[in-house]
């Protein structure tokens, strides 16, 4: 990220949680807080007028709820990082939050020191969902036989290398990590990844690794 400031916008219907967030954020040098919102309309308002790069959406709001707030969000020109913000890692709104296009999921009762290097990843472009949370969720997901037999259908759609690469994402791996696994150069794993997210129809990695774990890629 260089010197540029992480910009980021924390949504809640509870303005003392909200709060609670821009202390702790605020606390960080390379971090700022440019603006809350308290529903999920107000939400994709905020976005398009300060165009921040990470998005901290609770799930369950009344009026526009953060589901259908980060499915507009992700439908915008170069939209930010959306982490969902929840009270239980296998929350069915989480699950469906990915989907939708969620860059991952924090726990609100994550530790402020955490939350800090979390949101930095997040910034970088990584995945904030660890192995075993996605494991936690697709086995509480209810619809998980038709994501099945969908993301089956997709995988079907790719080459054997590139169904591979999907592999390694649902491991969870950087493209680094995947390019020392395949034997590959990383600039040709960045590749293989932009055109297997488009085959998907994905918009970001962690749908490309809840894919992997749907299509039975990787053992849960």
């Amino acid at each position: 990220m260089g010197n540029k400031l992480i910009q980021v916008l924390v949504v809640d219907d509870e303005p003392m949680v909200c709060a609670h967030l821009r202390t702790i954020l605020g606390s960080a040098e390379d971090i700022e807080v440019v603006d809350e919102a308290h529903d999920g309309a107000a939400a994709v308002e905020a976005v398009i007028r300060h165009r921040p790069d990470i998005v901290l959406m609770d799930l369950r709001m009344p009026g526009v709820d953060g589901l259908t707030a980060i499915d507009r969000i992700t439908k915008l020109d170069q939209p930010p990082k959306v982490v969902a913000l929840t009270t239980f890692d296998a929350d069915q709104y989480v699950m469906r939050a990915l989907r939708s296009g969620a860059s991952g999921f924090l726990v609100k009762s994550t530790p402020p020191e955490d939350l800090i290097s979390l949101v930095r990843v997040a910034a970088d472009g990584h995945a904030i969902l660890s192995p075993v949370a996605a494991r936690r969720l697709l086995a509480a997901s209810s619809e998980e036989e038709a994501a099945r037999e969908r993301a089956k259908a997709l995988v079907d759609k790719l080459t054997e290398r590139e169904s591979d690469v999907l592999t390694c994402l649902g491991e969870g791996l950087s493209n680094a990590q995947i390019a020392s696994k395949l034997f590959l150069s990383e600039a040709t794993v960045k590749g293989y990844v932009s055109r297997m997210l488009e085959k998907l129809g994905c918009t970001n990695r962690t749908q490309a690794g809840l894919l992997a774990y749907d299509a039975g890629l990787v053992s849960r």
